[in-house]
């Protein structure tokens, strides 16, 4: 995923695009390093080289509505870690290890990478169901579409 047709790397002039076509988005200060670092020692996973590089422009990114469009990183840790090692989780859902949730539509279904075996695109993880499908096939592609929605259910 390089390159600016896939926003792969280079993301602060795509931010600054995006804040100036989405007038609502504010940019966070930056991921610190250490704390993307301790994201793929915690979680054993390799963080996506475009989520890499959009959390070190911004931590996060928040929709119109609240929509966690891109979490920050602590939590993408947090949330990872819970999924994981929820007591409960193993017998009502598939296993979520392969997955590195980053996101969320603000009414429960989370958008995740899935990392084994590791995958550019994203994926929704809907949590009525536990259906796990494919939605676009980059993360530039996704937030475009997520801030874009209004809000709304965009990938269904």
């Amino acid at each position: 995923m390089r390159g600016r047709g896939c926003w792969g790397a280079g993301w602060l002039p795509v931010l600054r695009d995006l804040v100036a076509e989405f007038p609502f988005l504010e940019l966070r200060a930056p991921a610190a390093p250490s704390d993307l670092t301790a994201i793929e020692a915690r979680l054993g996973t390799r963080l996506p080289d475009a989520l890499r590089a959009l959390l070190s422009e911004s931590d996060g990114l928040e929709g119109e509505y609240g929509e966690g469009v891109v979490w920050p990183a602590a939590r993408i840790l947090e949330d990872n870690r819970m999924f994981r090692s929820h007591p409960d989780f193993p017998e009502l859902y598939e296993s979520f290890d392969p997955l590195l949730f980053f996101g969320d539509n603000g009414g429960g279904d989370q958008f995740a990478f899935v990392r084994t075996p590791e995958r550019d695109d994203v994926f929704v993880w809907d949590h009525e169901t536990d259906e796990r499908n494919r939605v676009v096939g980059s993360l530039g592609e996704y937030v475009r579409r997520a801030l874009s929605s209004g809000g709304g259910d965009w990938y269904r």
